[in-house]
């Protein structure tokens, strides 16, 4: 399978269960070795592996959604955009290094529910991080962390090792779906004004930061088989908080309760005003197949979930059974509100 991991109908599921759940493991340290970083940043086999044993082991495999499996998708998504002729061109290695660091850890330790939700219950998370990126905040603090306990870099310049954790902190801070117009509207004004310069090391990072943007939410412009599955864990990751907020007699998420939300709603919402925007920025970027295959996908997969919605409406197998959807993708005000998509 990993003679084929730059291929965009890599099945991240089938991987993970032919490495006994340890697809963030080998995915990572196949993509290293491949494009050669560990030889020539000097890497220790032993430290990498360990670390990332570390970085797998401290996702939840509870969680439906965000777990390492995700993780790894998101590498692996990532490794797809690495590869287009304009960043294959002028990315350094060092910017490549960052880029699959970043993907493999940029929801490290995530708790399974939103900022909202660690807002209202009072977690220490929220008031450590002054309820601004506090999820972000923590899945950078935490790849810091292993990072420094393996020593991964600790045979670099000290500048280096520090310039590392920075640019990683950055590029993880810029998945904060809260910050998405932020970010889109820079990257349209950039594309706009034809001044995008990758020879430039701030631009070369701009676009890393969008390329794990695409990559964290790229789940809608997979075929419909892969992407029907995340659509499912995700929702159910969503409606297992609404029902956590029940309990606690806490007002309910957006997106987050099964009674008032199909699959195939949030879908549609979060497929239109969130994950069409960002997508078609990035093919004016980047004009190639790969992009329009991406939305292609999009486009099926968008209609599916239209031919579903009414059934969806009605069905507690859709509704209940299946709710994973509607937790991934939701629409533009609600994920602005905290989703935990983020």
């Amino acid at each position: 399978m990993l003679e084929k991991v730059g291929s965009w109908n890599f099945d991240i599921f089938l991987f993970d269960r032919l490495t006994n759940g340890n697809s963030l493991v080998f995915l990572t340290f196949h993509l290293l070795s491949q494009y050669g970083l560990i030889e020539l940043f000097q890497l220790d086999m032993v430290k990498v592996r360990r670390f990332l044993v570390l970085v797998q082991e401290d996702y939840h495999n509870q969680n439906p959604y965000h777990n390492a499996v995700h993780a790894a998708d998101v590498t692996q998504a990532m490794h797809c955009y690495l590869r287009e002729p304009k960043l294959a061109q002028s990315l350094t290695s060092f910017d490549i290094l960052l880029g699959l660091l970043a993907a493999a850890t940029h929801d490290l330790d995530h708790p399974g529910v939103n900022q909202p939700f660690l807002i209202k219950t009072n977690h220490y998370l929220a008031a450590l991080y002054r309820n601004t990126s506090v999820l972000e905040n923590h899945h950078w603090r935490s790849a810091v962390g292993l990072l420094r306990e393996t020593e991964l870099f600790s045979h670099l310049p000290a500048e280096d090792s520090l310039s590392i954790e920075r640019q990683l902190g950055s590029l993880i801070l810029a998945t904060d779906i809260s910050r998405q117009n932020e970010y889109l509207s820079r990257f349209r004004t950039h594309l706009d004004e034809n001044d995008l310069n990758l020879g430039n090391a701030s631009h070369r990072h701009f676009v890393l930061q969008m390329a794990l943007k695409c990559a964290d939410i790229c789940n809608p412009c997979r075929p419909w088989e892969l992407s029907k599955q995340w659509s499912e864990k995700v929702t159910e990751e969503f409606f297992h908080q609404g029902d956590i907020e029940k309990k606690l007699k806490l007002e309910i998420s957006p997106l987050c309760d099964s009674e008032a939300n199909t699959i195939a709603s949030v879908q549609i919402g979060f497929m239109t005003y969130v994950v069409e925007p960002l997508f078609a920025e990035w093919a004016r970027f980047s004009d190639t197949r790969l992009s329009q295959t991406m939305l292609g996908h999009l486009g099926l997969n968008k209609a599916s979930w239209s031919t579903m919605e009414p059934e969806a409406s009605g069905s507690s197998e859709d509704g209940e059974s299946d709710p994973a959807r509607s937790s991934e993708e939701p629409s533009s005000r609600a994920l602005t509100q905290g989703s935990p998509e983020s």
